[in-house]
């Protein structure tokens, strides 16, 4: 008799229908920890746990060693937490990544971590989650386990959604020790993670991930040694889990308010907003962005002036980015994620974007007059996707500027900027406005911006005597330089600012400068403002540490009011901001290649994809790392680069190439007139191939080639890098990017205040 949940949608019944099929029933069976239950819980943790599962001779068996060896493995090079698939019904299933036991020990790891770091003292953090499956559950368990180990977890009440920049921007406004946050971004349905927060509310660096890991490792050992080890999950209602501070707080979004009226909601934003006659669509993806960004609006006296697509909560994510074939046409439940900017490619060679198509924007938005944008957010609302409907008399502009579009009937198009492109409109319109205010010359300016992001950034920044800092790709990385940049003004706020990029150059910010611009490709931003932000202990930092889709919003909104008053569209805007500042570099295109299908419910499959998958993206990503650190070393030079490069892609030309560098977590080759970035991702079986530069159709060309190249070593390559460098080339890129990140580095230690909330 099925026993699986239902749902009214077919393609997510299938989806149940699958994952129940494939789940085996010791797995359906497991009871291990019961959160339906109000009172205290204990979960013995035994070391047949630890061992693989045999119906015969360890019928306890959960595997947890080699859950946790794949856990540790991640954790050293996670950009967005610790994420993966999970069993979306049965959430003690720990054959996948995520599941409820995992979630559990690393939730005591930091616990203990914690309590060692501060012992006696009252430690406070933050527990937030969005709409995913089992994310509730989740939180219980994490606010649960903290609250046995005498931690108050700060809670939304009722335990509902709040987006990931809000637990961040609280935990470091209260001066909490940190947070957690049940999130896996824009990715796929089926994934989740925690992307865990310290006390500044940035994301883990790795140092700080390994410090729990190793306690994980201590759990085990003593499990191993004395055969169990017993956990403790706390009351449901356990005073130390408070829900009252965050209703006190309205979950924090009056202290939030504050903020944004100290930088991009100022006065002469929100007047432009007010007074424009139109309305601006907010495509709220997976619904959790409505109950907290509603509020913003409403209190800035703005909520009149939007519409919302989506205000439901939904962890299906209103079917978007979801088929019922694979891309190359196989009948399977397939996810594209709801990455608005993805591009693929049907059978015939046309591209589209498959997440905006299952939208259904042409039936949507056919009562709107052209000129409407469209804001679409993610689940965590924390990126942002600008679009806006034009007339078709258009595409041979947009066409000729790179700006790519999708027809909505015979008389519309929708374009869909990338981030590159959109960010770029943002910081200028920004950078006017400060001017037009008489603010912009208080303080020098500068940006942080990850190494695959737009070429047309650092140029536009140049004309604009703007300074501009490269980092790895992940926000964490924005957020570091950010700590190094306020610990520099704490210490000798007379003195220039002196920070080095992940290129290796030093880069004078000025004295007492100031972020205009923090953000990456993907869609994450963030802007700071003039006046240091102080946590409620006395903290300053110059801009929050992590992107948030709410601030996008709001000054993107003061753009789109801006142009109004004009009638000018945005892709006009964006071809004015190229000429005006005689950029150069105008195209961008990312390629994302994906080695398996994630969505696949039947884990053996899933993991043996995945690893046949991994060793694919780490052979592709080798054979230009390799070279990066050769030519570092002086192993190698550019010419014999040259020569390996134009041997291996006879169809491409490398002779214009002026430099080739490792950049913390990619490969960066940059030539006369483009930048190239071969990237493989730190979670996942995908190589994600980045261009920037001159010629739309030549970046498209290289950075699908190199992208999708097998990584098998030509005999030239062989020739100049020997099985020993190529073996130890991983390891050696880990000591140069812990170089750049402990260089400067903001380690000044957490104090635990006297909380008066």
């Amino acid at each position: 008799m099925e026993t699986y949940k239902k749902s009214n949608i077919e393609l997510e019944n299938e989806l149940f229908k699958s994952v129940y099929d494939k789940t085996p029933d010791y797995i359906k069976n497991l009871d291990l920890i019961d959160l339906d239950s109000d009172g205290e819980i204990t979960f013995t943790l035994k070391k047949e746990h630890l061992l693989p599962y045999d119906k015969i001779i360890n019928p306890q068996g959960l595997n947890l060693q080699e859950w946790f060896a794949n856990y540790a493995k991640e954790a050293k090079v996670s950009t967005a937490g610790i994420r993966g698939p999970q069993n979306i019904l049965y959430p003690q299933d720990t054959r996948f990544p995520i599941n409820l036991i995992g979630i559990v020990l690393a939730t005591l790891a930091k616990a203990l971590v914690a309590k060692e770091k501060y012992p006696d003292k009252n430690i406070l953090k933050i527990a937030g989650r969005e709409v995913r499956y089992n994310s509730d559950k989740f939180l219980d368990a994490i606010a649960r386990i903290q609250a046995a180990n005498g931690i108050k977890t700060l809670v939304p009440e009722g335990r509902k959604t709040i987006p990931i920049w809000l637990a961040s921007f609280l935990a470091f406004k209260l001066d909490l020790l940190g947070g957690e946050y049940i999130t896996s971004s824009h990715g796929i349905s089926v994934k989740n993670a925690t992307k865990d927060l310290n006390s500044q509310g940035s994301q883990y660096l790795p140092e700080e991930s390994m410090e729990f890991v190793n306690k994980i490792q201590e759990i085990f050992d003593e499990t191993l040694k004395k055969g169990s080890y017993e956990i403790k999950l706390a009351a449901k209602n356990n005073p130390l889990i408070d829900e009252k501070i965050m209703a006190k707080l309205n979950d924090g979004v009056d202290l939030y308010v504050e903020y944004l009226q100290s930088g991009v909601a100022q006065k002469f934003n929100l007047d432009l907003i007010k007074h424009f006659d139109g309305k601006i669509i907010i495509e709220n993806v997976g619904g959790s962005a409505h109950r907290t960004l509603s509020r913003v609006l409403e209190k800035l006296g703005l909520e009149d002036k939007f519409v919302w697509f989506n205000t439901e909560e939904d962890p299906f994510f209103h079917s978007i980015g979801k088929y019922a074939h694979t891309p190359s046409g196989e009948k399977a439940f397939y996810d594209y994620s709801v990455d608005a900017t993805v591009i693929s490619k049907r059978k015939n060679g046309e591209k589209f974007f498959p997440v905006i198509e299952t939208m259904h924007y042409e039936e949507k938005l056919k009562n709107y007059p052209v000129g409407t944008v469209v804001l679409i957010t993610d689940p965590d609302h924390d990126r942002l996707t600008i679009t806006q409907t034009e007339s078709v008399n258009r595409i041979p502009v947009l066409e000729e500027a790179g700006i790519d579009y999708i027809k909505l009937d015979d008389n519309r198009v929708l374009t869909v900027f990338t981030a590159n492109q959109a960010f770029l409109i943002l910081m200028d319109f920004w950078a006017k406005q400060l001017k037009a205010q008489g603010l912009w010359d208080n303080h020098p300016r500068f940006m942080i911006k990850t190494t695959a992001s737009a070429l047309s950034w650092d140029e536009w920044a140049a004309h604009n005597d703007v300074k501009v800092v490269n980092v790895p790709v992940g926000f964490k990385e924005i957020a570091n330089i950010m700590k190094k940049v306020e610990l520099k003004l704490k210490k000798a706020p007379d003195k220039e600012v002196i920070i080095d990029d992940v290129f290796g150059n030093s880069i004078n910010l000025g004295v007492n400068p100031r972020l205009l611009f923090g953000g990456e490709e993907s869609g994450g931003m963030i802007m700071g403002s003039d006046k240091l932000i102080k946590s409620l202990a006395g903290r300053e930092a110059i801009a929050m540490r992590e992107k948030s889709a709410t601030e996008a919003i709001m000054i993107a909104s003061a753009l789109v009011a801006k142009l109004a008053d004009c009638k000018k569209s945005l892709s006009e805007q964006l071809i004015e901001i190229f000429d005006e500042n005689k950029i150069v570099g105008r195209f961008d295109t990312r390629v994302d290649i994906a080695y398996y299908n994630e969505s696949e419910p039947d884990i053996n499959k899933l993991k043996e994809a995945k690893i046949a998958g991994e060793a694919k993206r780490t052979q592709n990503d080798l054979f230009y790392l390799t070279m990066a650190i050769a030519f570092k070393e002086g192993i190698m030079t550019l010419d014999n680069i040259i020569e390996v490069l134009n041997d291996s892609f006879k169809s491409l030309i490398f002779d214009n190439l002026k430099s080739v560098k490792f950049v913390g977590d990619g490969t960066y080759l940059e030539f006369d007139d483009k930048y190239i970035e071969i990237r493989p991702s730190g979670t996942d079986a995908k190589t994600k191939a980045y261009a920037g530069g001159l010629d739309k159709h030549i970046l498209e060309t290289y950075a699908g080639a190199m992208g999708n190249y097998s990584g098998e070593r030509t005999a030239l390559h062989r020739k100049y890098i020997s099985d020993e460098f190529y073996e130890s080339a991983k390891e050696k890129a880990m000591d140069y990017y812990l170089a750049f990140v402990d260089k400067d580095a903001n380690n000044e230690p957490f104090v635990i205040p006297e909380y008066n909330f």
